[in-house]
């Protein structure tokens, strides 16, 4: 192992970095005019070829309706790459656009497949590509039974080719359906043409270095994994606040909410990370079979369905507030929103997982826009110590050490601790040890996409969601949704730039706890 100087706090580091270059590949983007290909994928795709990690027989095909030449194209990618990373020499985003090709069509017309395949093989033949292709699904969901669909009776799937299975893949974009009867059917499209293991369904939350980092602390350290349970641990929280509002997603968001938008998803796959078994290996199946197991072991929401009745979930709605000395308007006066919608904004949930490791550990999920602080963090409270030593001083009841794991906006760890400090014969106080990995590692983190891309690319599945684990959230999830419709509640109101409001917090205070304030690193 190489001893590296990395930053003048750290005396020596011992790193193992291990990484794959990209196999040869023919990427067919569908919404490639669309903004998030231009903020992220084309970026991400341009990182990896500066880190010398995209194979040279490699093409793009971009595909949407918007009318581009070749060279138009190229010059909107070269513009997406300029903006979205810096670094890049003239010569390899030359090189990078030179592998870039277009064409326009309708994404329900047979001909734009057959149009897409012809191209497919004269770019597969002119960069000398061999096997098969990677589809990325970069469009709204109500279009993705109809690409897949297409794709299949074209022929462009392979799922019969038994030299194509494992190259030929699916990339699809959440959301996965909008209730179980719909992720269900959105399923059955897909498996009619792509077996599992073609199909790569994108959690960005996933591709973040500190989540990723959560395995990697727990089960590469001694340390962690033993204490890692009900008999050490009081409660896990975890956050995700955003200080934005709906934007220009009115349309989408109204539909869908908070539950949907980033509880079924992001929050949940999270606390599978944060609570899954150890894995028998660092195999994405033995990875994603652990992760499935965890969530089949949380327990259904206890909940009568009324404000009396002590829910273990809660929804809100932002109102009119402040943010930085700003007026901002309520939710309901967005543009685009209904003026008596009872969309959800802000959730707040009690879980228990029923497994022998976490038995009655509560884990407090809350998750809001329009909230006081941007902050994705993870927040773990061990137990007080059974007796104070130092209790003939008064001090018969110590602050818990507290590991957080923040994610966003900065990527760090903070480990809070009890130790002497200077002075007094007796004389304790509370401590951070803390890093950021950009103080630490120097630069601009990774994008989330970089990892990603580069893992559809390899043929990676550990950082991609199972439709099997797609299922079970649903389920946990459908009766809060189904008895939320039914309800003529409408959620809690809380001011916009607020951490949190009376009903989330009950939640806690119900079991004699509190919210974590924004931890920070």
């Amino acid at each position: 192992m190489a001893t590296q100087e990395i930053h003048p706090s750290v005396a020596a580091l011992d790193m193992i970095c291990v990484e794959s270059a990209a196999p040869p590949a023919a990427m067919v983007v569908f919404g490639a005019s669309g903004d998030l290909v231009q903020r992220k994928l084309l970026p991400s795709l341009a990182e990896i070829r500066r880190r010398g990690l995209l194979n040279e027989h490699f093409c793009l095909l971009g595909c949407s309706r918007t009318e581009y030449s070749d060279e138009q194209y190229r010059q909107f990618a070269a513009e997406a790459v300029r903006q979205g990373l810096g670094g890049i020499s003239s010569d390899e985003l030359t090189d990078l656009l030179g592998r870039i090709y277009y064409l326009s069509g309708d994404y329900a017309d047979p001909a734009t497949y057959d149009r897409i395949k012809t191209r497919l093989a004269e770019l597969r033949k002119k960069h000398d590509i061999p096997g098969c292709n990677l589809y990325y699904l970069s469009v709204p969901p109500i279009l993705y039974e109809t690409i897949i669909e297409r794709l299949g009776s074209s022929n462009l799937s392979s799922k019969n080719d038994p030299d194509c299975r494992l190259k030929s893949r699916l990339v699809v974009e959440k959301p996965f359906g909008r209730d179980l009867l719909t992720a269900t059917g959105l399923n059955q499209t897909i498996s009619k043409w792509f077996e599992e293991s073609q199909v790569y369904r994108i959690d960005h939350y996933l591709g973040k270095e500190t989540v990723q980092n959560i395995m990697i602390f727990r089960f590469a350290n001694a340390m962690f994994e033993p204490v890692w349970n009900r008999t050490h641990i009081d409660n896990v929280q975890i956050t995700i606040a955003e200080t934005l509002g709906v934007e220009h997603r009115a349309g989408y968001y109204d539909k869908s909410g908070a539950i949907r938008d980033m509880f079924q998803n992001h929050m949940l796959q999270m606390l599978a990370l944060v609570a899954m078994e150890p894995p028998t290996s660092f195999d994405a199946e033995a990875i994603r079979d652990e992760k499935v197991k965890l969530l089949r072991a949380v327990r259904p929401f206890d909940c009568q369905w009324s404000p009396e009745a002590g829910c273990s979930i809660v929804r809100g709605q932002y109102g009119v507030g402040k943010t930085n000395g700003r007026e901002i308007s309520a939710y309901r006066s967005e543009e685009g929103v209904a003026p008596n919608s009872k969309t959800e904004t802000y959730v707040a949930a009690r879980l228990f997982i029923d497994n022998w490791r976490w038995k009655d550990v509560p884990f407090y999920l809350r998750t809001g826009k329009r909230l006081a602080k941007k902050d994705t963090e993870i927040v773990v409270t061990f137990k007080e110590i059974p007796h104070s030593l130092f209790g003939s001083v008064g001090l018969h009841h110590m602050p818990p050490n507290v590991l957080a794991f923040q994610i966003q906006p900065e990527e760090g760890i903070s480990l809070r601790f009890q130790a002497k400090r200077p002075g007094s014969k007796i004389c304790i106080g509370t401590l951070d040890m803390k890093f950021r990995y950009k103080d630490l590692f120097g630069g601009e983190m990774p994008e989330a996409y970089q990892r990603l891309l580069l893992d559809c690319m390899t043929g990676d599945q550990t950082l991609f969601t199972r439709f099997d684990g797609i299922e079970v959230t649903w389920r946990l999830l459908m009766p809060v949704l189904e008895a939320w419709q039914r309800s003529d509640e409408r959620p809690y109101v809380y001011p916009a730039g607020s951490e949190s409001f009376p009903q989330a917090n009950a939640l806690l205070e119900a079991d004699g706890r509190q919210w974590h304030p924004f931890y920070g690193v």
